[in-house]
């Protein structure tokens, strides 16, 4: 079966031809191994110019590898890490906070992914009790697992609690350009203006072949994750090949064209779902992902010719993901096909 096109997540997607040619480029030379190359040196600088000159950026292979390591630098095995109960570092990181970081994870209820402080203060106690896990690190998502965006005055009241309670705020920010597309917002007025201490910065999701960044915004907590980066595994020998992907994201801003651009889509999904009888859209609906249930009948029969993520088996709850390649032709192809099978059943 050839599949059209896949909503499952925007991991689906492909390479952006920039991305493309920018790994072109690096190839045809040789250079220094292991981050000492002149694409690191450059793409490091641009990603300063985005988020601040005051900061260390580590590059790293994949989203989880930019969690735990730069969870790991910050926590010891006898801490907690507060997040939500829908944290990827909670629910689909296989267990790797406490396996390889040895922290407890305590996580909040939450209908929309989003965490406040109230619902913090409730985890917040035990201090200098050598029978509790001290809590150290509240973890959020940007975008959120459900798709949610925090506004950046919502990221500092998180960041003020924890920085008066003596801990730290670390996000994970796979989709925080299509947060910042969303909100019309500066990608520092969501981390290093709002107090965010450690962020990984999703590169994946956002055109590139592979790689994400490690980010500390307070540079006396990332002294140590050369080490911690290396044996986490995350070194890669061949640097630049990923350091001249970001040198290309964070050039003419093409982070926040391909984010618009999946942004958008979603909210043309949602739009023409909607109007669809039988179709419910269960989440707002801020960045590029879009909650729908769609009757269990008809979601057998899309699911032969499109890549679709169930989100929840019981309530037929599906996650629709827009990409930065994702066309207004896909959408309306798979609107229609949704039309077609509410109608013939």
């Amino acid at each position: 079966m050839v599949y059209f096109k896949s909503f499952a997540s925007d991991n689906n997607a492909g390479i952006h031809p920039a991305i493309l040619k920018a790994i072109e480029e690096a190839n045809k030379d040789d250079a220094i191994s292991y981050g000492d190359d002149v694409y690191s040196e450059r793409a490091i600088t641009k990603i300063k110019e985005t988020f601040g000159e005051d900061c260390d950026v580590y590059f790293v292979f994949n989203g989880t590898g930019a969690n735990i390591t730069g969870l790991k630098a910050i926590t010891k095995s006898y801490q907690a890490i507060i997040c939500a109960e829908t944290a990827h570092i909670n629910g689909d990181e296989c267990g790797a906070p406490e396996a390889v970081i040895g922290c407890k994870l305590l996580t909040v209820p939450t209908a929309d992914g989003k965490i406040t402080v109230e619902q913090v203060k409730g985890l917040v106690h035990g201090a200098g009790d050598a029978h509790h896990s001290q809590p150290t690190v509240i973890s959020i998502s940007q975008v959120t697992e459900y798709g949610t965006v925090y506004q950046p005055d919502e990221i500092k009241a998180l960041a003020d609690f924890a920085h008066a309670n003596g801990m730290l705020l670390h996000m994970d920010g796979a989709r925080l350009a299509n947060a910042a597309a969303a909100l019309g917002a500066e990608l520092k007025e969501m981390t290093s203006n709002a107090g965010v201490d450690v962020l990984s910065f999703g590169g994946t999701k956002n055109g590139l072949m592979v790689g994400e960044a490690v980010i500390f915004f307070n540079k006396k907590l990332g002294e140590d994750y050369k080490f911690i980066r290396k044996q986490g595994m995350q070194l890669a020998s061949k640097m630049r090949f990923i350091a001249a992907q970001f040198e290309a994201l964070m050039t003419d801003r093409l982070w926040f064209e391909n984010a618009s651009n999946a942004n958008q889509m979603a909210k043309l999904l949602a739009d023409e779902l909607e109007k669809i009888p039988g179709i419910e859209i269960t989440q707002k609906v801020e960045a590029n992902a879009v909650f729908a249930v769609i009757p269990k009948a008809i979601l057998i029969k899309l699911q032969e010719n499109y890549f679709i993520s169930i989100w929840s088996e019981a309530r037929s709850e599906v996650r629709l993901m827009a990409s930065f390649n994702t066309k207004e032709e896909h959408i309306r192809h798979f609107i229609a096909d949704v039309r077609r099978l509410v109608v013939t059943g």
